[in-house]
C-alpha cells in the first residue's frame, strides 16, 4: 500500500509563497510573547517558552516572526535555543527599527548606521547566515524613510537578507519602498473589528504581497458580543474564531498569533481547520460595515 501523507494542523490553513521562492503555511507563529512582561527581559518560565516554540513547529508551523526589540534580543535567542539547527523549510523573519530602554518603553531608530549594526546581532543570535525576510519594524520620524529602505536594500545586496518586508506602514510607505526594492510582506494591526488598514490589505492582495495581521482579536463591546455568540455555537474560543476570519478574509493573510503557552499555541493553530459559514463570516464583517463585499 502507498504511504499515507500526514497533514499537520498548521498546514490546513493552506500555503502562501513570499518572493516567489519561500512557500510557508499560512498559520505561523509570533514570538513576541515568549519574553518577559512588557516584552522586556527573559520569560518567567524559560522552559515553557522553549516548549511553545517546539510545539508550534511540531504542529506544522514553518514561519516564525520575531524582532530584535523583543526582550530586546531575548526572543531571537530563544528561537535559536529551541529550534537550531533549524528544520528544512522553516522560515525565520525578524525586524529592525525599535530600540528598548525598559519594560514597555520603545524608541525609534531606523538610521542606516543602526540597521547595519542590528543585522549583525540578529544573524548571530538566530545562528543564521541570512535572514529570510527582514522587516522595517516601523518608520522612524527622525530618519528619511527612503534612507532606511536603502540601508536594508544594501543588506540584501550583501547577501545578509533574502527578502524585505514592512511593518506599521501606510500605502504611501509601501509604494515608496517598492521604488527602491521589492516588498514581499506587510505587517499591520488588523482584525475583523479593527479594519483601519483594509485598503492596505486590498493592495497587498492585488499585488501578491503577504499581509501579516497583528492584534487579531476582537475589540469593542459589540464585536465581543458577536464573536462570543459564534464561538459558543462552534464550541471554539473567540481567539480561534478571530483567526479563522482572518484566514478567510484574504488569500494573502499570513497569521502570526503569539503566546508563551503550549496550550494556547495548540488552540491558535486549531483555527487552521475551522471553516466559517457564509452567515458567520457576514456577521463578523457587519461589525465594521464596508461598501463592498469582503467574501473571499
Amino acid at each position: 500500500m502507498p504511504a499515507q501523507t500526514v497533514t499537520l494542523p498548521a498546514a490546513q490553513a493552506g500555503t502562501l509563497t513570499l518572493g516567489g521562492d519561500l512557500t510557508v503555511n499560512r498559520m505561523g507563529f509570533g514570538a513576541m510573547r515568549i519574553t518577559g512582561k512588557g516584552i522586556w527581559g527573559p520569560p518567567e518560565d524559560r522552559n515553557a517558552a522553549l516548549a511553545t516554540l517546539r510545539r508550534a513547529v511540531e504542529l506544522g508551523v514553518n514561519f516564525i516572526d520575531t524582532a530584535d526589540s523583543y526582550g530586546p534580543d531575548v526572543s531571537e535567542e530563544l528561537i535559536a535555543e529551541a529550534l537550531a539547527p533549524y528544520p528544512v523549510g522553516l522560515v525565520i523573519t525578524t525586524k529592525v527599527g525599535w530600540t528598548r530602554h525598559g519594560a514597555g518603553i520603545w524608541q525609534h531608530n531606523a538610521s542606516p548606521a543602526h540597521i547595519a549594526q542590528a543585522i549583525e546581532g540578529s544573524l548571530k543570535r538566530l545562528r543564521l547566515e541570512r535572514i529570510d525576510v527582514y522587516q522595517l519594524h516601523v518608520p522612524d520620524p527622525a530618519t528619511s524613510f527612503d534612507a532606511s529602505m536603502e540601508a536594508i536594500a544594501r543588506l540584501q545586496e550583501q547577501g545578509k537578507v533574502r527578502h524585505i518586508g514592512l511593518s506599521n506602514v501606510t500605502l504611501e510607505h509601501i509604494q515608496r519602498a517598492q521604488k527602491i526594492v521589492p516588498i514581499v510582506s506587510v505587517q499591520n494591526r488588523y482584525s475583523f473589528s479593527d479594519r483601519e488598514w483594509d485598503y492596505v490589505l486590498d493592495y497587498c492582495q492585488a499585488n501578491g504581497i503577504a499581509f501579516m495581521p497583528w492584534g487579531p482579536m476582537a475589540q469593542g463591546r459589540r464585536a465581543n458580543e458577536v464573536i462570543a455568540k459564534i464561538a459558543v455555537n462552534r464550541n471554539a474560543s473567540t481567539a480561534v474564531i478571530s483567526l479563522a476570519w482572518l484566514l478567510r478574509r484574504s488569500p494573502v493573510t499570513l497569521l502570526i498569533p503569539g503566546t508563551g503557552s503550549v496550550k494556547h499555541v495548540e488552540e491558535n493553530i486549531s483555527a487552521a481547520a475551522l471553516q466559517l459559514t457564509d452567515q458567520e463570516f457576514d456577521e463578523l464583517n457587519a461589525v465594521v460595515p464596508r461598501p463592498y463585499s469582503l467574501r473571499a
